[in-house]
């Protein structure tokens, strides 16, 4: 009784890998191995990039938007069509203006998105789920072991921003101390290149962060979505279904491949028999076949419908018991005439060719 009960808990252990079906239902659920710390790091590691090949001509556009505003905007008359005029062509060249950062971004972001769990859109995951109000749910989400992890992580993620942003300051320490002694356009310029240096740095060690972040969100889906045995036995027989159902497949397969089966015997030669038990059709083309072919073959039933058949279409038929019992058990439908049957079948073909007076091409 006590064996019984331990191979019932043992049985309930969610122990096994996920079948590919449960990572199917799962991925429509939305259940996917995704880490977000991987996007973001990519993500302020290339707009940081643009910001190091562009910025020349980011700044230029700045000071062309300075200029502009001082030279040509302020001379304009007050009204509400030159402020209309005036707000549509700043919001145009501010687009302009980090249009190419935006695009980075988002170019980033999605493959990013893509290279992880690849495309999918699924319209289920837009619905309300008021379960997700529940105060007492949140309580237990907010004292989670994921919530543990996130927290470390975020701990983590301002611990190595924040010796980054030390190193590089300190390593460029002197220069930051003289920086009130610089013209207006050097200490923009230092400052511009280092928060692109910090972040760029920023970036790449959050990188790190994000790789393990990626292995440990793989585990635990792994670990979320696995199945007891009993589990992979249900979906089993879910998947292929009732035994009798099976039965009844198998069964129509059967009478399919019957079918296509006695379908190809008008196209025979000669019909080799026991002569009641047993049928076997051979067809042989000199010009496309290196060895004649059984193309139909049967027993007992089977055997007299192959011959009703042959019957109906004149094809000739030849009695050779332990011939057709070799054809039958070791050549299956489709096959070619094994080397050790070739004489026997040949001078079967031979004379089946003499009887009908023509000539097919003789068997060495």
């Amino acid at each position: 009784m006590l064996l019984r009960l331990d191979l019932q808990l043992f049985s309930g252990e969610k122990t096994e890998k996920a079948t590919p079906a449960k990572r199917r239902e799962v991925r429509k659920k939305g259940q996917i191995a995704k880490s977000q710390e991987i996007s973001t790091a990519l993500t302020l590691l290339f707009a940081f990039s643009g910001f190091l090949i562009l910025g020349k001509s980011f700044i230029e556009g700045c000071l062309d938007i300075y200029r502009h505003s001082f030279r040509e905007y302020l001379l304009w008359d007050l009204s509400i069509e030159s402020t209309k005029l005036l707000f549509n062509q700043l919001v145009i060249d501010s687009v302009k203006l980090v249009a190419p950062i935006l695009l980075i971004v988002m170019i980033v972001g999605i493959a990013a998105n893509l290279m992880q769990v690849g495309f999918m859109f699924n319209f289920s995951l837009l619905k309300v789920d008021f379960k997700k109000l529940d105060p007492i749910q949140g309580i237990k989400r907010l004292f989670s072991f994921r919530s543990i992890v996130e927290l470390v992580k975020s701990i983590l993620k301002i611990l190595i921003i924040g010796v980054v942003v030390f190193m590089v300051i300190w390593s460029r320490k002197n220069e930051f101390l003289t920086i009130g002694e610089k013209d207006l356009w050097s200490a923009s310029r230092f400052v511009g290149s280092m928060i692109i240096q910090i972040g760029i740095a920023a970036s790449a060690s959050l990188l790190v962060l994000a790789a393990g972040d990626f292995i440990y969100q793989k585990f635990s889906f792994e670990k979320k979505i696995r199945m007891s045995k009993q589990e992979i036995k249900d979906e089993y027989k879910k998947t292929e279904g009732d035994p009798v159902i099976k039965g009844k497949r198998r069964a129509i397969q059967r009478q399919m491949a019957m079918n296509q089966m006695i379908r190809e015997v008008p196209k025979a030669d000669v019909v080799i028999t026991n002569p009641t038990h047993f049928a076997v059709a051979i067809r042989y083309d000199f010009n496309t076949m290196d060895a004649p072919q059984v193309i139909a073959k049967g027993q007992d039933y089977l055997a007299l419908k192959i011959k009703e058949i042959a019957k109906q279409h004149k094809i000739m038929m030849v009695e050779n018991r332990p011939l057709a019992r070799a054809l039958f058990a070791s050549v299956e439908i489709g096959e070619a005439i094994p080397e050790e049957l070739f004489n026997a079948v040949g001078e079967v073909l031979a004379y089946v060719y003499y009887q009908e007076g023509r000539y097919k091409g003789m068997m060495t």
